[in-house]
């Protein structure tokens, strides 16, 4: 097992080369200039040229880049044009917020789509399969942040049930950071859980079709231990799969929810660094989204061999 995760961590390296370049490219491929931003509207052009040379944006694109490379190789994520502080001190400051959303937003789905995409599977044809697929569609067709401006409609502006935006903090209210979590949470989570419904109800009417589950059927083997111990155990394979990418999906989705009930994550600042031109912020969130991919990739994987003792058999012979 140590082998396979070094081996696995070692491949990052070419993904995350790869990927900075890629980044970098596309962030330096943006409109305008961040040294008009900072200067200001009515700065002269010699104001603009020294602010261009303070920060280096007068190097050509490559040195720039191996320049960026080699900071980010020893943690350092340079200073936000904009707010002149540490990029890292802002990203981590914000990354725990974003990481709330979308771990509470992953509960929730699975808590609905789970259960109800079983249900589904095993009453497939019947009402409870028509609604959940009814249900499931809807919700995958239609975008998340419409479903947030509608829950702020309702739920905020119509019945004051819940705050339409921003983050209340504990020591301010616990009750009152509970229900700023709210919205954001079920807006998210609505897909997350319509996704996981369709992929649990699949993967349990395949394992119903199995050659096993006839022979402990026709053993007498009891309803509630086929369906736990067996139907839905061999499910489990795609839906650890699904969570995972899912995860992955809420994590990056939050760049538009949040920006919808203004949490303070690191979607909102990312959207906020791309219309100020704050490259170095936007290329150390673009880098930090791409190593929580892998990383999540290899917690799946590792998942796979707990669930799966065959997939641990493969990986001790490679």
């Amino acid at each position: 097992m140590a082998a396979y995760l070094i081996r696995r961590i070692l491949q990052w390296i070419p993904v995350l080369l790869i990927s900075s370049v890629i980044v970098f490219a596309v962030v330096r491929a943006m409109p305008g200039d961040p040294a008009d931003i900072i200067a200001g509207p009515d700065a002269a052009p010699a104001d603009v040229q020294r602010i261009r040379a303070e920060y280096g944006l007068d190097r050509s694109l490559p040195v720039q880049y191996i320049a960026w490379l080699k900071h980010m190789a020893r943690g350092d994520f340079g200073v936000s044009y904009i707010y002149h502080r540490d990029n890292s001190e802002l990203i981590f400051s914000r990354l725990p917020y974003s990481l709330l959303i979308a771990v509470t937003s992953l509960l929730t789905a699975l808590a609905v789509g789970v259960p109800f995409g079983l249900a589904a599977g095993l009453g497939e044809g019947k009402t409870i399969d028509w609604a959940a697929s009814l249900f499931s569609s809807l919700a995958v067709a239609t975008p998340s942040f419409w479903f947030g401006m509608l829950g702020i409609l309702v739920f905020a502006v119509k019945l004051g049930w819940l705050p339409p935006g921003g983050l209340i903090r504990t020591d301010e209210s616990v009750a009152g950071f509970l229900c700023s979590l709210v919205l954001p949470t079920l807006t998210l989570g609505l897909h997350g859980a319509a996704v996981l419904m369709r992929s649990t109800r699949n993967a349990v009417i395949d394992t119903l079709g199995e050659a096993y589950i006839r022979t402990a059927r026709a053993k007498g083997l009891r309803h509630r231990t086929l369906i736990y111990g067996h139907v839905l155990r061999n499910s489990l394979l795609p839906i650890v799969t699904m969570t995972g990418i899912l995860l992955g999906r809420m994590l990056g989705g939050a760049v538009v929810i949040e920006s919808v009930f203004a949490w303070p994550g690191i979607g909102r600042l990312l959207v906020q660094s791309i219309i100020n031109r704050d490259y170095g912020m936007v290329q150390g969130i673009l880098i930090i989204l791409v190593l929580f991919f892998l990383l999540l990739n290899l917690v799946v994987d590792m998942l796979y061999g707990a669930i799966d003792p065959r997939i641990r058999l493969v990986r001790s012979h490679h």
